[in-house]
């Protein structure tokens, strides 16, 4: 089993820019719900149609950013399969895409303190080192999460 990274394109408006994360975004109020919410933003970002080429397993545990100077959101992921032959198209909003094994989460060789800067700040964090990139803040804090729950 594998999962879906995205590294955000870079923009003055996105205080996430550039990270890595996972697909997913803003609540709209024309979503009925918030897997309808992260159904079209996976769709918007990545091209992947879940209602037509997948299976929303679930919702993980809310959470919010830990900086204060980041906005005060809740978070709600949703874990989902896909067919093995989806294809993926990056949006604009996304700079690239790419697979990494979920036993990557397992091998205390990529689970590491990295040192990371945004917003003018540098801090020393939890992260995992996946598909050469480093994964922290709340992409680091959901995949610790579905971890634990498949551990």
């Amino acid at each position: 089993m594998e999962l879906l990274l995205i590294k955000r394109s870079e923009r003055e408006d996105d205080p996430w820019s550039g990270h890595v994360a996972l697909p997913g975004g803003r609540y709209d109020p024309t979503d009925a719900t918030l897997q309808d919410t992260a159904i079209r933003e996976t769709l918007e970002e990545t091209g992947i149609d879940l209602a037509r080429d997948g299976i929303v397993l679930g919702m993980l545990d809310e959470l919010r950013p830990r900086t204060p100077t980041l906005p005060s959101i809740i978070v709600t992921p949703f874990v989902a399969i896909v067919r093995p032959d989806v294809r993926i198209e990056t949006s604009d909003e996304v700079a690239s895409a790419f697979w990494v094994a979920l036993a990557a989460l397992e091998d205390p060789s990529l689970t590491v303190e990295s040192e990371v800067s945004a917003r003018g700040a540098t801090w020393r964090v939890p992260s995992y080192l996946l598909g050469g990139h480093i994964v922290w803040g709340m992409t680091e804090r959901i995949l610790r999460n579905l971890h634990s729950l498949l551990a």
